[in-house]
């Protein structure tokens, strides 16, 4: 009966048309066979429920696991950041010089280790990457190691993955270099032994591997290091550059952003471009217009109206007076903010607070401080 059994089932290519057929010769041999047969049926009849669901179950359902869902309006909540960032070196908006003289070395093929420092937002990790695309086009994921140093910083990280991936050899399949990159993002956060043992793998795979470091203070970096790195200082962001690039994402999202909210978000970014996007983004989503109040109530910082108020009372009032006027517009809450209200530094306002000292007693510190001064400097004149 078992050869029987196989004999039905070879030669099937459809596994429910083999279970259907097998079932049919269980129920003709059943009646000729022990009660053990019975209880085989059943087994096999569950079975074969089972199977059938199974392959319509397969067939209906999409494959949609993991990272191949698709979110719907995943498109619609991208940080602009990330959508807007420069796909090439023509894109990159600013330090022209910088950009053109890496790119003259990618184009002849002589790209040394390199060393990128300043600020953050002044375009250091999307210049990267933009040589990366342009050196590997498609086999781009494949060449590159990206790592950020503040979260691997030990010196396990360097001899682990970095120097696994720094000694495998690459393969070009239409790439123009052989030689992979390895972008190493806010290196001023590695401990010295990892910046150490990293000197060395860099030194012992020069011939197929080159690295980028990426950091916001350059004095963080062993002079080992950048001894053996070239060094580009990427500087803030002019106004230009930062109204030009604002100018093109404000077109391409359609927003209604007046002269005045534009000036405030180059102002508020001091040049750095990452936060300039971050800005206009939240504050679109918090106002339809994008004024310049509504950009200064969005990221919490005082009107410069209200600056030059402020700056009237300190100089002109009386104590109470100004005490009164900057208690009703809640000064408080500016004190707090030390890098909007340019204090003297004898004042300590934001040191004092940080001591849980109350806010009205340093509001009103603040004020005796520019009254004693108006009055020496009265005295002084007469």
């Amino acid at each position: 009966m078992i050869g029987a059994i196989h004999q039905c089932c070879v030669g099937q290519k459809n596994p429910a048309l083999a279970l259907s057929h097998t079932h049919s010769l269980f129920l003709t041999q059943k009646k000729k066979h022990s009660p053990q047969i019975q209880q085989h049926h059943k087994i096999f009849t569950m079975t074969e429920v089972i199977s059938l669901m199974d392959i319509d179950d397969d067939s209906n359902k999409p494959n949609n696991k993991g990272k191949n869902v698709v979110v719907p309006g995943e498109s619609k909540a991208t940080p602009w950041v990330e959508k807007y960032r420069p796909q090439s070196l023509a894109d990159v908006a600013a330090h022209r010089d910088i950009v053109d003289t890496i790119d003259r070395l990618t184009s002849e093929n002589r790209l040394p280790h390199l060393l990128l420092y300043g600020p953050p937002g002044t375009g250091k990790t999307s210049t990267i990457l933009a040589v990366a695309r342009k050196l590997y086009g498609a086999q781009y994921h494949n060449m590159i190691l990206e790592l950020n140093a503040s979260d691997d910083r030990g010196i396990d990280v360097v001899r682990q993955q970095i120097q696994d991936f720094a000694s495998t050899q690459s393969f070009s399949f239409g790439a123009k270099a052989s030689v992979k990159l390895i972008l190493l993002d806010e290196a001023d956060a590695m401990t010295k032994d990892a910046q150490f043992a990293l000197r060395r793998v860099i030194e012992k795979y020069t011939r197929n591997t080159r690295f980028a470091l990426i950091c916001n203070h350059v004095n963080k970096i062993i002079p080992a290091l950048q001894s053996r790195c070239t060094r580009f200082r990427f500087a803030p962001l002019d106004s230009f550059h930062v109204t030009e690039r604002l100018k093109h994402v404000i077109e391409a999202e359609k927003l209604d952003v007046p002269e005045t909210g534009l000036a405030a978000l180059v102002r508020l970014s001091n040049g750095d471009m990452r936060k300039a996007l971050n800005i206009l983004q939240s504050t679109h989503m918090a106002s339809q217009q994008i004024t310049e109040e509504a950009v200064y109530l969005c990221t919490g910082n005082p009107l410069p109206k209200d600056i030059e108020q402020i700056s009237y009372w300190l100089l002109n009032e009386s104590f109470t007076e100004s005490f009164k006027h900057k208690e009703r517009i809640g000064l408080g809450r500016y004190c707090e903010r030390g890098d909007n209200i340019k204090m003297p530094s004898d004042i300590r306002v934001q040191y004092r607070l940080s001591l849980a000292c109350n806010d009205r007693l340093q509001l009103g510190s603040l004020i005796a401080s520019f009254t004693r001064a108006r009055s020496a400097l009265v005295a002084a004149a007469n």
